[in-house]
């Protein structure tokens, strides 16, 4: 399967705002790229790419005074397989579980483990099976918290997320991870591209989305709270423990959005670019 994907976002600064954007597909899946990844700065500005803590691609720019365009689209490879469900994953014991992976059981600064501790025993403590609590925690994180466009509020925490009952993608996560780790599973969010491929089309304007990953059974699964079934062409772009880790753009001065389009969508068979040599990898690019 083919996926062109991309963004089209724009930014108002008074003034001269050093910026870090994460908008490079993750490194896991550079590989996967059909077409050169590059993303178009307009006016044209120096950039350059680091990793931060968690292995995710960030640009550094300044943003001049003015409108800043940022744009990119591209074509990427998928397996076009839904998320895997593996229920005989099992819960790995705090002992075995790798050094990277502890991390992902502290609390953050959305997902509020100690406020959540005491709920998270008393509604999956009695749950045997790493998978099946962990879906168990989605069922609930997604009955609980109502979605919509217009509960979406940047500040909110998973257990105020879980009082409140509304939210967005980033909040169903949000939840879903704190109460992961309060049962001692290690869990990260994930943000990327997801697109309606093998669903109804949504008729609300795309955006990025926001999942999870959860370690069980010596490896990381994926899990959607919001969406709660498997779903096809998911395109990673960062993760990190929340919303804080893997935010898109992260301004150090005053910086008005004043668009922002994503696209997601499959290609036809015979669309797009050809498939290069196995092996040869696309790296981000700027232009």
């Amino acid at each position: 399967m083919k996926i062109r994907a991309g963004y089209d976002i724009a930014f108002h600064c008074l003034q001269d705002v050093p910026m870090v954007l994460m908008l490079s597909v993750h490194p896991s899946r550079q590989s996967d790229l059909l077409t050169d990844h590059i993303i178009q700065l307009s006016p044209r500005v120096a950039a350059r790419n680091y990793l931060d803590a968690f292995g995710n691609v960030c640009t550094r720019l300044v943003a001049p005074a003015g409108q800043l365009e940022i744009r990119n689209e591209f074509i990427i490879e998928d397996t076009g397989l839904p998320d895997p469900v593996v229920p005989h994953a099992a819960q790995v014991p705090l002992a075995d579980l790798p050094d990277e992976a502890l991390v992902y059981l502290l609390g953050s600064r959305y997902c509020d483990t100690q406020k959540l501790t005491e709920l998270a025993w008393s509604l999956f403590g009695g749950i045997d099976g790493g998978w099946q609590r962990v879906q168990a925690i989605c069922d609930y994180a997604h009955e609980r918290i109502q979605f919509g466009y217009q509960f979406a509020r940047s500040d909110r925490t998973a257990s105020e997320g879980h009082a409140e009952q509304v939210g967005v993608c980033r909040d169903f996560a949000h939840l879903a991870v704190t109460l992961c780790r309060c049962m001692n599973i290690p869990a990260r969010y994930c943000t990327g591209y997801l697109g309606d491929i093998g669903v109804p089309r949504d008729p609300a304007p795309m955006d990025f989305s926001a999942w999870f990953e959860a370690y069980l059974g010596g490896r990381w699964y994926t899990f959607d709270a919001r969406h709660n079934h498997p779903r096809i062409g998911r395109v990673v772009i960062a993760r990190g423990r929340d919303a804080a880790d893997v935010a898109i753009s992260t301004t150090f001065g005053p910086a008005q959005l004043t668009r922002f389009t994503v696209l997601t969508e499959e290609l036809a068979q015979n669309e797009g670019a050809p498939i290069e040599p196995t092996g040869k990898q696309r790296q981000p690019q700027f232009a």
